[in-house]
């Protein structure tokens, strides 16, 4: 006898017909056909299941800059999307015109998004850089910050227009171009002897301390601290602005961690803090992972609104216990905001 045709969504082949000579034969091979998708159903399933949290991980604090672009502070990348239209003066289906138009588009709104980035409590890139500087500085060929720059998503629309989704790193080349030179030389406010921060030996008295160097004053009380792996800052409710530089100071103005106290390399490939909207999230963030000690801020400060006040005690509790782990210079450092 024949078997109808199954018609079973994702089944790969499609069973067309057999010729049986028993029921049993029959309702096997049916079992195997149906089950096929339905593993491929489970498979799909169980992968979802699996990719989820890495999905919800992945969020983080995302600040739109008007219709140019995003600023994504937590997985530190900037993302702009451009829009072309054909050249009426090339064939209608060529899609040349309009990817180049994109790109262009993609590019301004790059240069515009970045132009708005606070540096710092009193400044802007834009602030700071002239249009036709970033511009040369992203687009300069061969030039490394372009390099860094990708493609990562093209839209073909129904009107022949398209869409170009462009993605740069907010570390590396790009701040080491934006970032001001001179860090380190502070010294942590622990009241004890000062030590190298390479070599843990006492600091001979009366030697400069180099450009980029922070010293350690050790604490004779420090061995009884509990031991924290970074730092996480809570400025909910204060309506912080993120900032490639930002400044953490005690009630007396007293600069408490900063570019002062971090070592320009590793703020330049890993930022000098990171940002997050979730406590949870940031508690698991690798960059102060697995036991950050974690500061409520009083107020903001600055004009820009990046800075935050903490309680003098606080800053105090800070030092000391960058004193055991100097989580401080290598930016061990998070913000969470609203």
């Amino acid at each position: 006898r024949q078997l109808p045709k199954l018609d079973v969504a994702g089944s790969n082949p499609v069973i067309r017909s057999f010729f049986f000579r028993d029921c049993l034969h029959r309702d096997l091979i049916v079992r195997r056909a149906v089950m096929l998708p339905l593993r491929k159903i489970s498979l799909l399933i169980m992968i979802a299941v699996w990719i989820m949290p890495v999905i919800v991980a992945g969020q983080g604090y995302i600040q739109q800059v008007e219709t140019s672009g995003s600023v994504d502070w937590t997985n530190q990348k900037i993302r702009c999307t451009g829009i072309g239209s054909p050249n009426p003066n090339l064939p209608s289906s060529s899609g040349a015109g309009a990817e180049k138009a994109a790109l262009d588009n993609a590019y301004s709104n790059l240069i515009e998004t970045i132009q708005s980035i606070h540096v710092n409590s009193e400044a802007t890139v834009g602030s700071m850089m002239a249009v036709s500087d970033i511009r040369d500085m992203i687009l300069a060929r061969p030039g490394h910050v372009y390099q860094e720059l990708r493609v990562v998503d093209k839209r073909y629309m129904s009107t022949n227009d398209v869409e170009v989704d462009i993605e740069i790193p907010l570390t590396g080349y790009l701040s080491d171009r934006i970032l001001p030179q001179n860090f380190g030389g502070a010294v942590l406010l622990t009241g004890g002897k000062l030590y190298c921060p390479c070599c843990g030996q006492p600091w001979p008295a009366g030697k400069p301390v180099p450009p980029g160097v922070t010293l350690i004053q050790g604490n004779t009380g420090s061995s009884a601290l509990e031991t924290y792996t970074g730092l996480i800052i809570d400025t909910r409710g204060l309506h912080i602005q993120p900032a490639l530089v930002p400044k953490i100071v005690n009630e007396d103005g007293a600069e408490i961690y900063g570019s002062k106290y971090v070592s320009r390399d590793y703020a330049v490939v890993i930022g000098l803090a990171g940002y997050e909207n979730d406590m949870d999230r940031a508690r698991m963030n690798e960059r102060v992972a697995d036991n950050p000690l974690i500061i409520k801020a009083l107020e903001a400060s600055g004009p820009n609104r990046t800075d935050v006040v903490i309680d003098n005690d606080d800053a105090l509790k800070i030092h000391n216990a960058a004193a055991n782990m100097n989580f401080l210079h290598h930016c061990k450092v998070m913000f969470v905001l609203d």
